[in-house]
């Protein structure tokens, strides 16, 4: 679909929720792409996801209030309000940076606010990047492993588990009073339950810990074993139509980002660079995998 196709289309009566929503119509400052269309990754089969920004009412200002971003999950769309926006920003939040780094043409509507947003967006991008960055491409490794995990035997899934507990252990380590790795050994051994041949156990031999910091880690390791416990048909779904492949390229696409803010300031979220766009693309439809 071409750009003034999308246009017209967002034009249509399909999308009048924009135009008659009691928090959008006038008050939206800036709408424009989102997902494949805005990274130049799309294909015949990918959906138009439509972004933006809304002002807030002065009473919505002036108490202190917000709305709730404004969702249409058939079409894609989700519109977050200024003050939301703002503050996400400031947190260097990829998904948000995305809305302030498409090509003009992939703008479908920006007010004279929305264009001083624009133009001034470098003054929210800062080193936060790095933390931000690197959590979200975390987040799409676990959903890799994730959805991979689930569709493989099961003591490769109980393997998968361990090096996911594991990493994030390591990446939160710093959060917690100090301990030895000896302190707390994970280790797969063989399960005393009927419908498992492995099972991860735990040594621990901890003294005078803050219990606080020790809940943490114990919700920590209990959060990734729930997330492989949990959807395990949906994942196996994901591997079969291209899912995983999608996560990959979410992935390397985010570290690109990242680098690129980093080193120039910009944030630019379409890849003009064909042979990086190329690659992106290949690893999408599956080609690694």
């Amino acid at each position: 679909m071409t750009i003034e196709e999308i246009k017209k289309k967002v034009a249509g009566p399909e999308y009048d929720f924009l135009r008659t929503n009691e928090h959008l119509g006038d008050n939206i400052i800036l709408l424009g792409l989102g997902g494949s269309y805005s990274y130049g990754l799309e294909n015949p089969d990918s959906d138009v996801d439509i972004r933006g920004i809304a002002l807030n009412s002065k009473e919505e200002v002036l108490l202190g209030q917000d709305f709730d971003n404004v969702r249409n999950n058939v079409l894609d769309v989700e519109i977050k309000s200024l003050k939301k926006y703002v503050y996400l920003l400031t947190k260097a939040d990829p998904g948000t940076c995305e809305l302030l780094g498409l090509r003009n043409e992939h703008y479908l509507h920006m007010s004279n606010i929305g264009k001083e947003l624009y133009e001034n967006r470098h003054l929210f991008m800062s080193q936060l990047c790095i933390h931000t960055f690197t959590q979200y491409s975390r987040s799409q490794i676990r959903k890799m492993q994730n959805k991979s995990a689930n569709a493989s035997g099961q003591e490769q899934k109980e393997k998968h588990i361990l090096q996911s507990i594991e990493a994030v252990n390591q990446w939160e380590k710093e959060k917690y009073a100090p301990y030895d790795d000896n302190n707390i050994k994970l280790y797969i051994d063989n399960s005393l339950r009927p419908e498992m041949d492995k099972e991860i156990y735990m040594d621990i031999d901890i003294k005078h810990y803050p219990l606080r910091d020790w809940c943490n880690i114990w919700n920590q390791m209990k959060t990734v074993c729930s997330s492989y416990d949990k959807n395990n048909k949906r994942n196996n779904y994901a591997v079969t139509h291209g899912k995983i492949s999608k996560h990959m390229s979410h992935l390397l696409r985010v570290y690109d980002m990242g680098i690129e803010l980093l080193t120039t300031g910009e944030y630019c979220t379409y890849r003009e660079d064909k042979t990086e766009r190329e690659e992106l693309l290949a690893v999408k439809r599956g080609d690694f995998t």
